[in-house]
């Protein structure tokens, strides 16, 4: 299934927080994201129509399977490609960010080749 750019983002979003805090709020997401509540309570009603996070009666989010799955593709794409950028020389803070634009664009092909040269480079 399809998923934008967006979603991704919110989804390795609550991964990210996830791994920080107990519980995951629609609150931290917009703190982490610098976005107006009003926005991500938008957003969030998307992933859990869904089917990509859950929503308790307090309000706390959690992945579920598919949205984890995402989450960590995501993630690992980032991490991936930040340190790729590093190995060549690029600034910390500025692979970061460009890791935050490819990684949503970056075909599983050229990824998969990116992540092998790593491996046996680094």
């Amino acid at each position: 299934m399809a998923i934008n750019e967006s979603a991704e983002n919110y989804l390795e979003t609550i991964l990210m927080l996830s791994k920080k805090k107990p519980v995951v709020r629609s609150v931290d997401i917009a703190n982490e994201l610098g976005f107006k509540k009003s926005s991500v309570s938008v957003a969030m009603k998307h992933l859990r129509e869904n089917n990509h996070i859950t929503v308790t009666e307090e309000g706390y989010i959690y992945l579920t399977e598919s949205g984890q799955n995402i989450a960590n593709m995501v993630f690992e794409r980032h991490e991936t490609i930040s340190k790729c950028l590093v190995s060549l020389g690029v600034d910390k803070e500025i692979a970061d960010e460009d890791a935050c634009k490819i990684e949503h664009i970056l075909s599983p092909e050229s990824f998969e080749a990116i992540k092998k040269h790593l491996n046996s480079h680094i």
